[in-house]
């Protein structure tokens, strides 16, 4: 468990999210249209404010990062986007899920790199494969 602003947090993203705290956000892969039929941008539409049209950036509680609309490098500039967004509001949490790992269909290991410059920051929590990885 680390500390950040004085509340325990997880090491790594859990496998299933339920619930969030009021400064928590829940990051998922999407797609450009905003379309959250499936996986965890259903979830996220279903439970912490995604937004169906909108594909990209804060909604509610949760961030969404395209992962649908190529390879590997389409996804890398919206990753950099989510990452200085982080970087910005530090009085935010972020839990990054797989993104891109389930029905875009990356693995983990084509996807994990892109986020090499988030596991310095304290206010984002990565999926306990990509931090393997990136180790």
């Amino acid at each position: 468990m680390s500390l950040y602003n004085d509340i325990e947090r997880p090491d790594c993203t859990p496998e299933l999210i339920t619930e969030l705290r009021a400064d928590e956000v829940f990051v998922f892969g999407s797609n450009l249209a905003g379309k959250h039929g499936g996986g965890a941008a259903y979830y996220a539409f279903k439970n912490f404010g995604a937004v169906m049209g909108c594909g990209v950036g804060l909604r509610g509680q949760s961030y969404a990062i395209p992962t649908m609309q190529g390879g590997v490098e389409t996804i890398k500039p919206y990753v950099d986007d989510f990452i200085a967004f982080a970087s910005a509001h530090p009085e935010l949490f972020f839990y990054v899920t797989r993104i891109g790992c389930g029905i875009a269909g990356f693995r983990d290991k084509e996807i994990a790199p892109l986020f090499k410059e988030a596991l310095g920051l304290e206010n984002v929590c990565l999926p306990e494969t990509f931090v393997i990885i990136l180790k």
